[in-house]
């Protein structure tokens, strides 16, 4: 565990004349090669105090490429050799979700800090293990929730923040595919090592950032639904994954919906697809009504628009006094990493970093695929 120099002798002659010795870099690995893993290793190339020392994943020939393109010095294809041989004081997870506990346990208990990507796990049970995990070792958990790192996204949190549009009473969020669903017939549709579909995969970055542009309200209760309609058919592959891989049958959802009860007597409608007969431009979106006013942002393009105007609807005197605010881009996976690497170099504030506000995405998730399952509300 990565712990800054300190022998705890103090000379007082020396220290009125040199500066303080820098920390060590930060000795990081990432298991897992696909698109999120690089975005994991670009983000540590980039960011000073860190040396990507290791990663780790199935396909050989990719690994070493990588390890050439990073600059990085060891490739192991077994992430349990890896944590078992490799000094490490922090670790970034981009695997198939039926590992990331193994892998963040595995971690965590060797006194290695973890960011995770989404989902957190294939189900609650899981993702509370890892925060018992995280508590018990005293390390930082985290997960890479990038979309809340949005320029749009912090913007919209901002102005709901600052009273702009009253108190929030209802809010309404999706993010919607034509043809989205991951590599048909590949680990992503398979129930056993994915967890579930649509929901978990891209709905519960939904379900983050607008909880995140709310203020973290407490959720009491779901009632939710899920459909297969397209994937079970073989249709609704994405466009570069059209090709059936592997063997698997399609035993996911591909579009949910959830009504989500607030605390506070707040609602939230979230909507979420891998494939729908709908424009075939993908649309990631959040609209809030407030007491004072409304605020919409629309992302045609979703993660291919960098940022996106935010609507404000409000009357001034009894007249309609709308205004549109401009919003810069955000930094996506870099601000991800540059977050839980600041959280590292903090320990007073570990324990403020053990996962728990990722598990109760967990948790909510649950909630809605029994609400699904049972045809009934669910109270949290």
């Amino acid at each position: 565990m990565f712990q800054p120099d300190n022998d705890g002798v103090v000379n007082d002659e020396a220290s009125s004349s040199s500066p303080p010795l820098p920390d060590p870099p930060l000795r990081a690995a990432v298991v897992g090669l696909g698109w999120a893993g690089q975005q994991h290793m670009k983000a540590y190339a980039e960011l000073p105090g860190v040396d990507l020392v290791a990663i780790s994943g199935k396909e050989q020939a990719l690994g070493l490429s990588l390890c050439e393109e990073f600059g990085v010095p060891l490739f192991v294809d077994d992430w349990s050799e890896l944590l078992e041989r490799t000094p490490l004081d922090v670790v970034s997870i981009a695997v198939p979700t039926y590992l990331h506990a193994p892998v963040a346990i595995g971690a965590l208990q060797r006194g290695i800090h973890v960011l995770t990507e989404k989902p957190m796990a294939r189900a609650a049970e899981e993702a509370a293990q890892m925060v018992q995990a995280a508590r018990a070792a005293g390390q930082v958990l985290d997960v890479a929730f990038n979309h809340r790192r949005r320029g749009d996204i912090e913007a919209l949190r901002g102005l709901i923040a600052e009273g702009s549009i009253g108190t929030p009473y209802h809010a309404r969020a999706s993010w919607m595919r034509r043809k989205g669903i991951p590599k048909l017939g590949s680990w992503f549709t398979n129930r056993e090592m994915a967890g579930g579909g649509a929901l978990l995969d891209i709905g519960v970055h939904v379900l983050d950032y607008a909880l995140y542009a709310l203020g973290e309200p407490e959720v009491r209760s779901v009632s939710a639904v899920t459909h297969a309609a397209l994937g079970s058919r073989g249709l609704g592959g994405s466009e570069r994954d059209t090709a059936l891989e592997g063997t698997s049958e399609f035993e996911v959802e591909d579009m949910a919906a959830a009504f989500v009860r607030f605390a506070d007597g707040t609602a939230l409608v979230l909507e979420t697809s891998w494939a729908a007969f709908r424009d075939p431009v993908d649309l990631m979106d959040i609209a809030v009504l407030g007491s004072d006013g409304g605020a919409e942002l629309s992302i045609v393009g979703a993660t291919a628009l960098e940022a996106a105007e935010i609507r404000v609807f409000r009357d001034e005197d009894g007249r309609i006094a709308d205004f549109r605010v401009p919003t810069r881009p955000g930094r996506g996976h870099i601000k991800v990493v540059d977050d839980f690497i600041g959280a590292v170099r903090r320990p007073e504030e570990w324990g403020l970093h053990d996962g728990g506000r990722a598990l109760v995405r967990a948790e909510i998730i649950d909630a809605c695929y029994r609400s699904a399952a049972e045809g009934r509300e669910v109270t949290l």
